[in-house]
């Protein structure tokens, strides 16, 4: 036993430089593999933050440019890339024109850990963001009234939303303005300006050019609630308005023309469907219906609307990532 023992020293010495060489040769692939699972998850982590910050910068200046005044836009798209990133920087943001959008591009360089053994200090990263805008085409209005585009157009002078002065809009069956034929042209006999809802819910879907039902007499349509209004108050709702309008009572309809954003302020038409002792004004009586607020200039981010370049342009604008 003790030769054996004796023996089996003499050969494990024997391989302790051995051991020792191959050691020395598996630690530089070992270190690569590393790099490998460290380095390489670190770039896969800071482009997707980076991805998170140009997103951020490009909608930033999207929103400017939508509403008429890109401004500095690489002043803009680099201060959204370094909140959202702190290393990062932003190149200059490339303008579209057909269709319109606007490109971020944002950069940052990670130092690595262990592929500096292998010849690599750090890596450059890049992420590139695309936002498009233009005028609503179609979406889901979440009150559901119509405008006329005359009305609209008597409101704004013409050209886009401008003023923030709460004005009464009146919802009539009856001639008054003569170039509107009532304060909000809703030339619909036995129509107060009120469509039909989607199925169970107070809401009405549509697209440009869609012939919209009328849902008849001084009443909101069945399904909605005072709520339903009252939640709205004080917010910003996209509106469609028709050009177009015909037929009378349950078979009447509008043709929308366009989109225009509507700053709700109050409101009154049946029961207890009123903000207020007399939202339509000191002169107004029970019997009158009408709005109160003003059109305005308004970006819309949600996915609840999409847009077209050949949409009217009545101030209110969709973004849309389209990277």
């Amino acid at each position: 036993m003790q030769r054996l023992t004796s023996r089996l020293r003499r050969r494990m010495s024997g391989e302790r430089g051995a051991t020792a060489v191959v050691f020395s040769l598996l630690l530089v692939p070992t270190l690569g593999f590393a790099a490998l699972a460290v380095d390489i998850g670190s770039l896969y982590a800071e482009r997707a933050r980076l991805q998170v910050a140009a997103d951020a910068a490009a909608i930033a200046v999207a929103q400017d440019c939508s509403r008429g005044n890109c401004g500095d836009m690489l002043a803009t798209a680099r201060a959204m890339v370094a909140a959202n990133d702190g290393d990062a920087s932003a190149a200059q943001p490339v303008l579209n024109s057909a269709p319109l959008s606007v490109t971020v591009t944002g950069r940052t360089p990670v130092q690595h850990w262990f592929a500096p053994v292998i010849g690599h200090d750090a890596t450059g990263v890049s992420a590139t963001a695309t936002v498009g805008w233009g005028g609503p085409s179609q979406g889901t209005a979440v009150i559901p009234l119509t405008f006329s585009w005359c009305s609209f157009k008597a409101q704004t002078g013409g050209g886009l939303p401008s003023t923030t002065t709460v004005q009464t809009v009146f919802l009539t069956k009856s001639a008054g303005v003569a170039s509107c034929t009532g304060p909000s042209g809703n030339v619909v006999p036995g129509g107060f300006g009120f469509l039909d809802t989607d199925p169970g819910v107070c809401d009405i879907t549509s697209k440009l050019k869609d012939v919209l039902g009328s849902s008849t007499g001084a009443s909101p349509p069945n399904g909605c609630e005072p709520v339903d209004f009252s939640e709205w108050v004080g917010q910003t709702v996209l509106l469609p308005l028709f050009d177009q309008a015909g037929d009378t009572g349950s078979g009447a309809w509008y043709r929308v023309y366009g989109y225009a954003a509507f700053k709700l302020t109050g409101f009154q038409f049946t029961g207890q469907f009123k903000t207020g002792t007399k939202p339509c004004g000191a002169g107004s009586n029970g019997s009158d219906r009408c709005v109160t607020g003003y059109f305005t200039r308004f970006v819309e981010l949600s996915d609840a609307w999409n847009y077209s370049p050949d949409a009217p342009q009545l101030g209110a604008s969709i973004l849309r990532l389209i990277r």
